[in-house]
C-alpha cells in the first residue's frame, strides 16, 4: 500500500519551525555549541524527522543563515518601495544603501551576532562552495541593487563613478558591515559620559557620503 502523501503546508511549517528554533539557539549559545540533539529537543521532534529535512548540521546552519537574511532583504525592499526608490537619484539610492546597515543594527542586532558566529563556523568546518551557494546568492542580490545605483550615477552624475563599481561596493559593504557588527556584539570603546552608537554610525555614513556623493553648490 502506498504511503500517505505529505501535506506541503505541514511540511513547510515543520521546516520553518526547525529554522526558527535553530536560529534562536545559534544566537543564544553560538553555532559551535549547539548540537543537532539540542535542536531536536527544542522543536519537540524526533531525530528521524529532523534529519529528513537537514541531513547535516552544516546544511542546517547555511539554510538558517540564508532564510534569516532573506527575511531582512524582504523587509528592506519593502521600505525601499515605500520610498519610491525607482524615481530616486543615485545619491538617494546610495544613502538608502548605507541606511540599510544602520537599520540592520537598530532592528536586527541578533542577525549581526549570528552572522559573526556563522562566519567563524564556515571557516572552522571548511564548508564547501556548493553548499554556500544559496547564501552567496543573497550577496549577489545586494550587489545587483548596488549596480542599479552605480548605473544611475553615470546618468545623473550625483555619485562619483571614477572609482570602479567593484571597489566601491567592496569598500562600503565591508566597512559598514564590520562596524555595525562590532556595535552589535559589544566590541566597542565605551567613553565616559553619553554614548550613542547610532550617532557614531551616522558619522561613518556621512563620511561615505562626503567621499562619493557629488555636491552641487546652489546657483551653479
Amino acid at each position: 500500500m502506498a504511503g500517505r502523501k505529505k501535506d506541503p503546508v505541514q511540511t513547510n511549517a515543520t521546516r520553518i519551525t526547525l529554522l526558527e528554533k535553530s536560529y534562536e539557539l545559534f544566537v543564544e549559545k553560538t553555532i559551535e555549541k549547539v548540537t543537532m540533539a539540542d535542536i531536536t529537543k527544542a522543536c519537540g521532534l524526533s531525530n528521524v524527522t529532523v534529519y529528513r529535512y537537514f541531513k547535516t548540521k552544516p546544511q542546517l546552519v547555511v539554510e538558517t543563515a540564508t532564510w534569516k537574511w532573506q527575511q531582512f532583504r524582504k523587509e528592506n525592499l519593502t521600505v525601499a518601495l515605500q520610498g519610491v526608490i525607482k524615481d530616486a537619484t543615485a545619491a538617494q539610492l546610495f544613502e538608502f544603501y548605507l541606511d540599510s546597515f544602520i537599520m540592520l543594527y537598530e532592528k536586527h542586532r541578533d542577525i549581526l551576532r549570528f552572522n559573526q558566529f556563522f562566519n567563524a563556523y564556515v571557516k572552522s568546518e571548511n564548508i564547501d562552495e556548493h553548499m554556500l551557494q544559496p547564501y552567496k546568492e543573497l550577496i549577489r542580490d545586494i550587489k545587483d541593487q548596488f549596480h542599479v545605483m552605480y548605473t544611475r550615477a553615470k546618468e545623473d552624475l550625483t555619485v562619483r563613478v571614477d572609482e570602479s563599481e567593484e571597489v566601491m561596493f567592496s569598500t562600503t559593504l565591508h566597512i559598514m558591515l564590520a562596524i555595525v557588527t562590532r556595535y552589535a556584539v559589544g566590541l566597542v570603546y565605551i567613553p565616559n559620559g553619553d554614548f550613542d552608537a547610532k550617532k557614531e554610525l551616522i558619522v561613518q555614513k556621512e563620511m561615505f557620503l562626503d567621499r562619493y556623493v557629488i555636491r552641487v553648490e546652489k546657483g551653479k
